[in-house]
């Protein structure tokens, strides 16, 4: 099987989608500042944004490793149990960043502002999620919800904090929403994000 990290350097039209909107360059792999984990495990930068935030692996492997995202203002949170669910999210849901709450209705309100300033996005999404072997159907609100939900995604992210010393506690926002919150190791120790 061929790596992702490949397909998407070797394919510019999946590149191109992820670039915009996803806000996600393979070239921006190198963070403007030092991170590390506590634990001591590897952090392998391998992508960015625009605004500064960089992707990384962590821990050894492969693309299976969870993704810890860290911006350029020291927040950082694990986004991801690996690069497929991570282009998922990219894919599905490229305004992730702009989600204050990870609701279900603010993701579709967030959907359908995209969808309208875009025409021909989910064309472009759906070639790129064909390209990338990526099911690229699922409704928004359900991508946007998955990692805060009871179905075993928080509970796989807290597992990674652990063993990778990141400090991750559940919080209630308000009893319909449930939240992961980091403190991150990576980055200033006063640097607290929520989603």
């Amino acid at each position: 099987m061929q790596s992702l990290i490949t397909v998407i350097a070797e394919r510019q039209d999946v590149a191109d989608f992820l670039a915009w909107p996803g806000d996600f360059d393979l070239d921006r792999g190198v963070h403007v500042e030092e991170v590390h984990l506590a634990s001591g495990a590897e952090l392998e930068g391998f992508a960015g944004d625009g605004a500064g935030g960089t992707y990384f692996f962590c821990g050894d492997g492969g693309e299976e490793r969870p993704i810890l995202y860290a911006d350029s203002e020291g927040r950082a949170a694990l986004v991801a149990s690996g690069l497929r669910e991570l282009l998922q999210l990219l894919l599905v849901a490229p305004w992730w960043r702009d989600c204050r709450e990870f609701t279900p209705e603010e993701s579709c309100e967030l959907a359908a502002e995209y969808l309208e300033d875009m025409p021909g996005v989910a064309i472009r999404r759906d070639r790129a999620a064909a390209v990338l072997g990526i099911v690229s159907s699922p409704p928004p609100a359900s991508i946007c919800a998955k990692p805060w939900g009871d179905n075993g995604c928080r509970t796989t992210a807290i597992d990674h904090g652990d063993r990778f010393g990141i400090d991750l506690e559940i919080v209630q926002r308000d009893p319909a929403v449930k939240a992961s919150r980091s403190s991150p190791a990576a980055g200033p120790p006063s640097g607290r994000w929520v989603g």
